[in-house]
């Protein structure tokens, strides 16, 4: 055998792709061949490789030819050899293929940090607690388990959710009235084939529950939001529903006041409408008492809707709305006889962790994590930007940082710059309450291309004689990061925001140019 050796075709050695190609030293040949593989990530770090008698029968080669690559390699630092364990790609041998990103804006399109609202963090997910009721719910699982579902959802996640919201919501109801869904989506949807529109709503919400409505043909009009919460001194006979964030205003914060819940049920007793309570974060509360549900006022009058996608994870596509006795069977039958939504196991195991007391350690646990989260946030402000207000941190899982007039845009978009997604206020500003406050501005629903919600917008008839001034202001979901990012996402937060001064002086500040490209 010549040490000129031509061969370009891949040959697969114990199970060892490996293409040797060239005229030379076959030595020579196979370290190429093997540095490639490690250096495209073919190889990953840790990667355990065919011992090298195996490797020199399968290609052909000398033992000493490949006992001689496997050695000089360990040397470069590119292999890894230890008694016993044979040899394996270096954990420090990650792949260098070189990006290049271009100079653009386009380069800050994957954000670093995530303040984002609406999730929490998936890592605090209680693993152990849910297989050990996983288990439990299992073994005791009846047969009917496991056949067709039944459109209420099954008796034992009723049952115990009935116990666990009448204890710390305040929500009277019996499990009958109970019909669980995959999440408030899911429930807002059948309402909307049921109840028919037009609906109220809050003029700060969240935008997708809107254009939900939009799609199932119910359009909703706004209602203006203050410090009390919602206005619903605004409604008339012609809404059929109104939808209410009462314990936690979404995105503002704070309750809706005392009197304006006895008005609301005021006015759906006298009209014959609906009130839906979205209760999406009543557990969490830090400085205050608990704030009941408006449904314990009015069983008949109010739909209390609910999921676990903030005390556990949106992952597990259960969620529940507690209904008016006459609204039972019009919403089962919607749903459709047989159950699709929600897996029968997954409401067995929430069923046993809600019995066994594990739902209730996780909030408390949750609640002991959200507040500390909370208090670093409004720490840092109020050493980085004390002329900024944080506001609606007396419950839930995000803030709203308040920004002089006209420089919410900019900070968006300083954000962005600093690797940051965070959202503006206005984002969550009805459209029709936009347009009547705020002249030729495009909504969000615009922005994002759509034109369903508008098309509802005008079906629901004008916005609310009130017009309501949007505030300036970042919506930050403290409770998304993981422990060890939220520092940083704090500092690239306080980096965003505009400096303090008059308000000719108010912009945020022009972004950085971009970093050179590696």
């Amino acid at each position: 055998m010549t040490d000129s050796w031509v061969n370009s075709a891949e040959i697969l050695g114990s199970d060892l792709p490996l293409e040797l190609s060239g005229t030379g030293n076959r030595r020579a040949l196979l370290m190429d061949a093997l540095r490639e593989a490690v250096r495209s990530g073919r190889l990953a770090p840790g990667t355990r490789l065919p011992p090298y008698r195996s490797l020199a029968a399968d290609l052909g080669l000398a033992r000493n030819t490949v006992a001689d690559a496997y050695a000089e390699l360990v040397a470069e630092g590119w292999l890894a050899a230890r008694q016993g364990s044979g040899t394996r790609v270096a954990e420090r041998a990650a792949p260098v293929t070189p990006v290049h990103r271009p100079r653009t804006p386009e380069r800050v399109a994957r954000p670093v940090h995530d303040l984002v609202q609406g999730q929490p963090d998936p890592s605090v997910f209680p693993r152990t607690a849910w297989l050990a009721s996983a288990r439990r719910a299992l073994a005791a699982a009846p047969d009917d388990a496991f056949g067709p579902g039944d459109p209420h959802g099954r008796p034992e996640l009723r049952r115990a959710l009935a116990g666990y919201l009448a204890r710390v919501r305040g929500v009277r109801a019996s499990p009958e009235r109970i019909v669980l869904c995959s999440g408030a989506a899911h429930g807002l949807r059948l309402l909307a084939e049921v109840v028919g529109g037009p609906w109220a709503a809050e003029a700060y919400g969240l935008p997708f529950h809107r254009e939900l409505l939009a799609s199932h043909g119910v359009g909703t009009r706004p209602l203006g939001v203050d410090a009390d919460g919602a206005r619903v001194d605004g409604l008339t006979r012609r809404d059929r529903a109104v939808l209410l964030t009462p314990a936690h205003q979404f995105p503002t914060g704070g309750p809706l006041h005392p009197a304006r819940r006895a008005a609301v049920v005021d006015w759906a007793r006298a009209t014959g409408g609906l009130v839906v309570e979205d209760d999406y974060d009543g557990e969490f509360r830090y400085d205050r008492q608990p704030v009941g549900a408006v449904q314990g006022l009015d069983p008949e009058h109010v739909v209390l809707v609910g999921s676990v996608s903030k005390s556990l994870s949106p992952a597990l596509r259960i969620g529940w709305m507690v209904l008016p006795q006459r609204l039972v069977a019009p919403v089962v039958a919607a749903k459709g006889e047989r159950e699709q939504f929600s897996s029968a196991t997954e409401q067995l195991t929430l069923a046993d962790f809600i019995e066994s007391g594990a739902y209730d350690r996780q909030v408390r646990r949750m609640r002991q994590r959200h507040r500390r989260r909370r208090d670093q946030l409004v720490d840092a402000l109020h050493a980085r930007a004390p002329h900024v207000r944080v506001t609606g941190i007396a419950a839930g899982l995000h803030a709203v940082v308040e920004l002089p007039p006209g420089t919410e845009r900019s900070a968006v978009r300083a954000a962005a710059w600093q690797g940051l997604a965070v959202e503006g206020l206005g984002d969550y500003l009805h459209p029709g309450a936009e347009h009547a406050s705020r002249g030729p501005r495009a909504s969000r629903t615009h922005r994002a291309g759509g034109a369903g919600n508008a098309d509802a917008v005008r079906a629901a008839g004008p916005a609310d004689a009130s017009p309501v001034p949007h505030r300036d202001g970042l919506v930050v979901g403290y409770a998304t990061p993981a422990e060890s990012a939220y520092p940083e996402a704090l500092d690239a937060l306080c980096r965003s925001l505009p400096p303090a001064g008059p308000p000719s002086a108010t912009a945020a500040p022009a972004p950085p140019p971009p970093p050179a490209a590696p």
